[in-house]
């Protein structure tokens, strides 16, 4: 280690780095041939083909040709994703419909303050709120 310089050290790093990123941006348009509606499967395969066999060429290509489209999927993606995830917190907070009478939630927090002001002993409770959950 003594007689490699810092500068040849530095672009070792460099190159590391490219050849990571490359590596990443390669996977990166091969997963979005796949997924891909727009593109049958002869497109699909040619896409691979030419990425996989002239892969600097192949990818340069790609992202001129249909880098644009590529951003609107990734974005969908994105946004398809979001909404799933807030509608899986809403079902599992119990706020799906309001309108659709008292939810879990409501029920839980009506229960505990029945036996809060002591309506309700703690067994009522637990057996009230047994049954809810169930």
């Amino acid at each position: 280690m003594d007689d490699y310089p810092l500068l040849n050290l530095f672009w070792t790093m460099l190159w590391l780095f490219l050849w990571i990123l490359w590596f990443f941006l390669l996977f990166k348009v091969l997963t979005d041939i796949f997924r891909s509606h727009d593109m049958g499967g002869w497109g699909k395969a040619g896409w691979t083909i030419f990425v996989i066999l002239l892969p600097y060429l192949g990818v340069l290509v790609y992202l001129i040709a249909r880098g644009k489209e590529m951003g609107q999927r990734d974005r969908a993606l994105a946004v398809q994703a979001e909404s799933d995830f807030q509608d899986y917190i809403r079902k599992a907070a119990g706020t799906e419909d309001r309108n659709a009478g008292p939810r879990h939630v409501d029920e839980l927090a009506r229960l505990a303050d029945l036996k809060n002001s002591g309506a309700i002993s703690e067994e009522e409770f637990r057996q009230a709120k047994q049954k809810l959950l169930a």
